[in-house]
């Protein structure tokens, strides 16, 4: 079988792999984004009662590896009697990993922004809450984007590892075709260019939002 045989007959199998990877990349992005808000207000926040919890889960999400996390999600949480489908254990493992260095992208920004810009959101009466939406997060967000976009990229490397829960994203399906026609190399780096091509298109999106919100931020 020469090599665009092989690539006709891998194709199929190969897009569908792709497709499922998507999924599990932009469900988690959604979701660490919301984890991430969550997680970083909470870091922020003048009470230990919110801080702490927050600062002593992000702690433990970029201390321990990703898979390991997929393990304790899919095989370990059922001992107690929480079970989850491969596809939803996949996307919650990868959303509260995400959710814990987006957090610190966030909490940085918003710590980055000036004294003089909180003071002038509270000399036109805006509360804690207000100023924090409508003043601050609009600024911060233009300076997270680069430091969170790397770790939604990285997403898309990371869906990888849900193969091992017999998730049949894009590594998995590459395994699949090669178990029928014994061609690694080739299959392998037909794996590789899609990666790549996937973070070529988030990159793109990531200049195309960088340049929203600096726009957004100066009018």
């Amino acid at each position: 079988m020469d090599l665009v045989e092989l690539l006709i007959l891998a194709a199929p199998i190969l897009l569908k792999g792709t497709g499922y990877t998507l999924i599990f990349a932009f469900a988690a992005m959604f979701g660490g984004l919301l984890v991430g808000f969550v997680l970083a207000v909470a870091r922020i926040v003048p009470s230990r009662w919110c801080s702490a919890p927050a600062a002593l889960y992000v702690s433990m999400m970029r201390g321990t590896p990703l898979l390991v996390q997929v393990f304790i999600i899919y095989y370990g949480l059922p001992s107690i009697g929480i079970s989850f489908e491969p596809l939803t254990a996949g996307v919650l493992a990868l959303s509260l990993n995400a959710g814990a260095y987006i957090s610190e992208s966030l909490r940085g920004a918003i710590l980055g922004i000036s004294r003089g810009q909180w003071s002038a959101g509270y000399s036109l009466g805006l509360n804690y809450g207000q100023n924090l939406y409508y003043v601050v997060i609009p600024q911060a967000m233009r300076l997270a984007v680069p430091s969170m976009s790397n770790t939604l990229i990285s997403l898309i490397k990371d869906t990888s590892l849900v193969s091992v829960i017999t998730v049949t994203e894009l590594l998995l399906a590459t395994k699949d075709v090669i178990a029928t026609t014994f061609q690694p190399l080739p299959l392998y780096l037909a794996a590789a260019f899609i990666y790549w091509m996937l973070s070529l298109g988030l990159e793109h999106i990531q200049r195309r939002l960088e340049r929203h919100f600096s726009r957004m931020v100066a009018t």
